[in-house]
């Protein structure tokens, strides 16, 4: 797209300089008010009448010339905005990916101490019921419980 638009303003910038005039199936071409016929300055042979007309179509042709350069200035701004406000886009939509991402991350480790702390808790009631547990084994799976609780906790606050 932009490469077209670039193309488009090197042709009407190359067309600017000079304007071709048909007139009486002859091609003039005007350069600073002067006119030329087949590269030769042909402006004092030609009626004043013929000057003028001449003269003005190629002033037409230049206004028009004129015109369509700020059509398409305009156009090229309205592509960089378009451009701009796609890359914020963008930016935007990668940025809730990530905090999306981030969230899904949370739940799962929330989700992970959960399942470890049912786990624990599960395995020394079973060991508690059997009778298996010495003090000490009973006093370090308590701690392993409380630790686990306080992870749980941790994670329920970072979610």
């Amino acid at each position: 797209m932009k490469n077209y638009i670039i193309l488009l303003l090197l042709t009407i910038s190359i067309n600017a300089f000079s304007q071709t005039v048909k007139k009486d199936g002859k091609t003039y071409e005007v350069k600073k008010e002067k006119i030329f016929l087949d590269g030769k300055d042909v402006t004092e042979a030609l009626s004043s009448e013929e000057k003028a007309s001449i003269l003005e179509q190629a002033n037409t042709i230049k206004s028009k010339l004129k015109a369509d350069e700020k059509v398409v200035s305009k156009l090229e701004k309205e592509t960089e905005k378009a451009e701009k406000a796609q890359k914020k886009a963008e930016k935007a939509q990668k940025k809730a990916e990530k905090a999306l991402k981030k969230k899904e991350k949370l739940q799962k480790n929330y989700k992970k101490a959960q399942d470890q702390l049912e786990k624990a808790q599960k395995k020394y009631e079973k060991l508690k019921k059997k009778g298996k547990l010495s003090p000490v084994d009973e006093g370090k799976w308590l701690e392993k419980i409380e630790k686990l609780t306080e992870k749980v906790d941790k994670t329920k606050r970072k979610l």
